[in-house]
This record gives C-alpha cells, structure tokens and sequence, in this order.
C-alpha cells in the first residue's frame, strides 16, 4: 500500500510530482483530430515561467487572481502558477453573466484576471471595465487587446520572456497548509455566490484521503482521468485535478458532454468524477440502446439488473448462478467496452444519487461509489468504499482524519483540515456555519453501524406541510426523474395540505409518444393534449406507489422547457435553484391548490 508524503503546499506537491514524472505524459486534449500531450517536466517549465511573469507584470504575494477558463491544459498551469506566485486563485465558471462577474470582482478585490478565450473575456470584460478591479488581464488564445485603462498580456508571450527554473520556483513556495489557495464561490442555489476560503491543507487532506481509498481498495497504479465537469466548481478541481497530481496520473480533457461517451471509449480512463445527473442520463441511454437492439441484448440486461439487484440485497439464490455466469461472460463485457475497459470506479458526488441509479451500473459490472461533500469542506467530507461494504443509500464513511457527528435536530456536522476558513469578506456567514471548529453543513442525515453517513435532505429545503410533516424533496424528485416519461422535476408544498410537481417531460419519450400518434409534436399544444396528460399521470402513479400518504403528488403543471444553466433554473453543478423556479411557476403551482 502507497501513502502519499505530508506536502507543505499544493505547489510542493505538483513539483515534486513533476521531477519523480519527468518526460512521461500529464495534461492530454485532442487538437486537430488527435490527442495530445503535455509532459509533467514541460507542464512544470510553463507553470514556474509563468509564475515569473505574474510577479514580473505587478502581482503580490495574496493576491487574488480570477480564472476564466473552459477545461483544458492551460487551466491547470493557470492554476498552479498563480498559486507558485503566492497568489490566490479565483476560478469562476464560464457560465457566468457580466452579473456574476461583476460580483466576482468586487467581492474577491482580484488584482489579476487570466482568461481563455474571446468569446468569455466578450462577457467578461464590460464587468472589468464597471469595475476598479481586474485591470491586468492576460489572454491565453489570440485575442485583440481591449481598449482603455486594461493592461493587457499575451498568455505565451509572458511564459516565453520570463524563462525560470522550476526547482528555483519550487524552492520559493514557502507558504503552508493554513495559507489560502483558492476562494471558490458557490453556484448557489439562492441568493449572490458566496466566496468559500479553501487552504492549502483543506485539499490536501481531500488529496490524501481520496489517495488512501484508491491505494486501500484498488491499488494505486498509472491512473487516468478523463475531466469534463467545470474545473471552477470544487468537485472537479480537487478530485479531477489536484487528486490526480497527488497520484501521479495523466488527465485527459473532454471535448464536451456531447462527445463523452466517444472521449470515454478513447481515453479508457480507470478512475471518473461525476455528478449524479450524468448517471441519469447514462442510464436512460444505456437502457433505450438496448431496447432498440431488442432479443438476447435485452433479456440479458433484465437479467443482469435481477441478478445484480438480488446480489445487491445479499439475497443471491443458487438457481441464480447459472445466469450470472452469462451476464459476466457475455453482457458485462460489452457494457465495460463502452467504459474504456479498465475503469476502477465511478465516483459520484455533489448532490444526492437515487440508489437506484447506483444498483444499476454496480448489476452492469461497474463499480460505483457515491461521496458526500461541500465546497466548503474542500470538497470531500466522504466517499463509499468496497473495503467498508457497499450501501447505495449511503455516502460511505468519512475520510482519514475527518469528524463526522450528528446534532440534536439531525444535521450532520464536520470537523478536521478539510473544513474551510470562512467565507471572503463574510463574517455573518462564517460564524453562522462554523462553530468551536465544527462545520454546520445543513444536511440532515444519520451515521449507520458500520460507521457510513446517510443523507436524507437538505435542512433548507424540507417541507413542512400544513400539518408540520417533514417531505424531503431530493428524494420524490429523484424517484420521477427514473421514470422514463420524466426528465426533470421539482416538488412544492411548503405549508400546503398535499405535495404538487412541476414536470419537465423527457424529450425523446415525448418524440416517441408522438411518433406513434403519427403526429407532429407541437410542445405548447401537448400541455393540453388529455392523453399525454394521461401517461405523464401514470408515470406519477408508479411513483407514488412506493411514496408514503405526506410524500405523495396530487396534481403537476407542466413547465414550459426544461431548468437549464442558462435560464438560471440549474445552477452550473446542475443542481436546481428552486427559488428561481418557484418565482417563474409560482401562479401555476399555487392554481394546483385551487378548485
């Protein structure tokens, strides 16, 4: 078993990475049809060069300096080198309105601002030009400099005048494990995104806690990520970037969500960082692809979900065997192909996964671990692991070196390296979910005898019923978005007699129903189409079959397009803002209620 050295520092640990690595590949993208690498020695070369640019072009050790940037190689040197300067990194998603950034901005007070591409520094800079911060911006494609008082620089004409040596730069790193990082500002599912003080410890604690479960229950070896969630968001930044730098590994960055499943295939990562909606969605295909191919592909798929399902419980009947012996030899293949073939584990994190989903993909042969965590605890508080038994309606123990209790009104509490500093220029906050060094996380949940944390919602967003019953909405909602009539769904009933939904119904089960109407689909038109009406109820139905009498749904509206990032219904970790959402559907939903 590996265990991964006590580093001072982020940068420390990438560097000595980079000199025990050398020549061997590290950052991989596809350019002009093929994918190409980027050593660890040339890695470190450009991010000690261009931490010697940010100092030579004013930058001060504490400053804050924001990253706008789509994944890609770049943004990794981008991070480490501002972090080699003494620098904080502010990363922000390209998502971002001139709103957000504008925020960002002031909030953070950053002094510096390295963007990727024209098309963000066109959203970006008119919130540069509204503000007295972010005056020095550095591209890094070609793009033309912005006019008035911007001190503008080329990203590669930086790294190419300031030539330095990395073991120089690497000395320089001085800072330790309580010094600021990164300030990460929530998504937010209400109100303006909170800046989350995340140190250097706080990930690498992350860092070696995730490294002790790979080594313990896998063995570490030459490990392969492939990042497609946005770096800016924290999952993806210590578990797809810095965890990988801790293990020595090699990333691969997508070429978009639409080409997952291809970059899957080439890549052949062994390790995956997901989020729970992405399994949802892997699901619908996996078991649509099949339908299609009918015969012996599908009658082995429902035997694969029976058998896995029936193992699962501990339940596992002699007469079982047999067919689990097909499924292995004929089935589980198949779907691994479409894995890479060598894929460890599936991890899953940043909001609560129907057991279900995860029952699924461990019957298809893929093993599938959900976690639990918070930006604000760098972010992993904990992950599932075979060595202490799979339970699919757990997040797993927590973390070497992590405190997890229970208070008295069932929220889960943290304690440990991994808990943030505070939020930036936000005491109010800090000390309202910090507290004697415990972090409040506003989840409710339970510890089971084996020591594993069970979620069961959000604190802030139980609803009380007219009768002061306690609905937790992640759950129903999870349970409509497995019917195949339903893409997306949110529960309201906040001080009501019953629960209503709204429903987004699934596209390409819309298209079908269509389809065997011999109809057009005209979407507005379908809101008031009976029948459809119908087959959205029964999926409702099936739902509420398993609901107990307080969770289940009385009446749905159907929303009028899906909650997407861009009407700023999902935020950019595709969780959904229901505040948003109940502000544009608040008329419909409340006409629920009436006659």
């Amino acid at each position: 078993m590996r265990t991964l050295e006590h580093f001072p520092n982020l940068v420390t640990m990438f560097f000595q990475r980079a000199r025990e690595r050398g020549d061997a590949p590290f950052l991989w993208a596809k350019a002009d049809g093929r994918w190409q690498s980027t050593s660890w020695a040339e890695t470190a070369r450009q991010v000690a060069a261009l931490a010697t640019g940010l100092k030579a072009i004013g930058m001060k050790p504490g400053d804050r300096i924001m990253l706008v940037s789509e994944n890609r190689p770049e943004w990794c040197i981008a991070d480490l080198a501002i972090m080699a300067a003494g620098c904080v990194t502010v990363p922000t998603y390209v998502t971002n309105t001139e709103r957000d950034h504008l925020h960002i901005l002031e909030n953070s007070g950053a002094c510096g601002i390295i963007v990727s591409s024209a098309k963000l520094a066109k959203v970006l800079l008119p919130a540069v030009l509204r503000s007295n911060q972010g005056q020095t911006v550095i591209g890094i494609d070609e793009m033309r400099a912005p006019a008035g008082s911007i001190d503008f620089h080329d990203w590669h004409r930086l790294i190419a005048d300031h030539p330095a040596s990395p073991d120089a730069v690497a000395a320089e790193a001085t800072f330790g494990r309580n010094d600021l990082a990164c300030i990460i500002y929530t998504s937010g599912t209400g109100g303006a995104p909170r800046g989350v003080m995340q140190h250097h410890g706080a990930i690498l604690h992350n860092v070696n806690g995730c490294c002790t479960v790979i080594s313990e229950d896998f063995g570490w070896a030459d490990e392969v990520f492939l990042s497609f969630l946005p770096l800016s968001h924290a999952y993806e930044h210590t578990g797809g970037q810095h965890f990988p730098i801790g293990l020595g590994g090699q990333i691969y960055y997508a070429e978009g969500l639409d080409k997952l499943a291809a970059n899957i295939e080439e890549v052949r990562p062994t390790i995956m960082v997901v989020v729970p909606r992405l399994f949802e969605v892997l699901r619908t295909r996996i078991s649509k692809a099949i339908e299609k191919q009918g015969g012996l592909s599908q009658r082995l798929l429902d035997q694969a979900l029976k058998v896995g399902g029936r193992h699962y419980e501990g339940r596992l009947r002699l007469v079982d065997r047999p067919m689990q012996l097909v499924v292995n030899a004929l089935f589980k293949p198949k779907i691994g192909k479409k894995f890479g073939g060598r894929l460890k584990a599936m991890v899953s994190g940043g909001a609560p996964l129907n057991p279900e989903i995860g029952v699924f993909f461990q019957s298809l042969g893929l093993t599938f671990l959900q976690g639990y965590g918070q930006t604000e605890a760098a972010p992993v508080i904990s992950c599932n692991r075979p060595s202490a038994g799979l339970k699919m309606d757990t997040v797993g123990p927590p973390l070497p070196n992590t405190e997890v209790r229970i208070a008295e009104d069932g929220e889960i509490l943290v304690r440990g390296e991994l808990v943030m500093h505070g939020y930036w220029r936000n005491e109010a906050e800090t000390a309202r979910v910090l507290k004697d060094g415990w972090l409040h996380t506003g989840d409710i949940g339970e510890i089971d005898g084996r020591g594993r944390i069970r979620i069961t919602d959000r604190k802030k967003d139980l609803i009380i019923n007219d009768k002061g019953d306690n609905v937790a909405p992640q759950k129903v909602e999870g349970m409509l978005t497995l019917q195949p009539e339903i893409g997306q769904a949110m529960i309201y009933g906040d001080r009501k007699p019953y629960m209503v939904a709204l429903i987004v119904p699934d596209p390409e089960w819309t298209q079908e129903w269509c389809a065997k109407g011999g109809g057009r689909c005209d979407f507005p038109k379908l809101a008031d189409n009976a029948e459809y009406r119908a087959a959205l109820n029964a999926a409702v139905e099936r739902v509420n079959r398993d609901l107990s009498v307080t969770e289940r749904i009385r009446r749905f509206v159907l929303a009028d397009g899906p909650f997407t990032i861009e009407n700023e219904q999902l935020t950019p970790s595709l969780k959904i803002r229901r505040h948003v959402i109940r502000g544009a559907y608040a008329e419909r939903l409340e006409g629920l209620y009436r006659g």
